[in-house]
């Protein structure tokens, strides 16, 4: 009998978890949970992206600015 619907290769089971789980952390109530797993994969892959680069963005930003000497950051 074949197969009418597609069935997730458990191995990848954690990866696709922890992208939704970034999605929905990183993504700051934007979106819910099951919103993000209903979501086709490419869309998931291209707001993954999306907020790796932006991530990636401000993290080099935040490396350009000179800390003032002898104080602190706020955290």
């Amino acid at each position: 009998m074949d197969q009418t619907f597609f069935i997730q290769n458990p191995k990848y089971k954690k990866h696709i978890h922890e992208e939704i789980f970034q999605l929905v952390w990183l993504g700051e109530g934007r979106w819910d949970w099951n919103t993000v797993y209903n979501w086709p994969v490419w869309l998931r892959k291209f707001y993954v992206d999306q907020l790796t680069k932006t991530f990636s963005d401000k993290k080099s930003v935040n490396k350009q600015t000179p800390q003032p000497t002898g104080t602190k950051p706020p955290f």
